[in-house]
């Protein structure tokens, strides 16, 4: 989703979560990937 250009509140409605689940999530990602933002943890 974060590949598609989604943003938090979006994903957060398509999967029934809340805004800042996803960006607990998403800062997880990067913190994993070692990635500096959204368009380089999907890159």
């Amino acid at each position: 989703m974060i590949a598609r250009g989604m943003t938090n509140p979006d994903i957060a409605g398509r999967l029934y979560l809340s805004s800042a689940t996803v960006k607990s999530h998403i800062n997880r990602i990067f913190a994993k990937t070692g990635s500096a933002g959204r368009a380089a943890a999907v890159g």
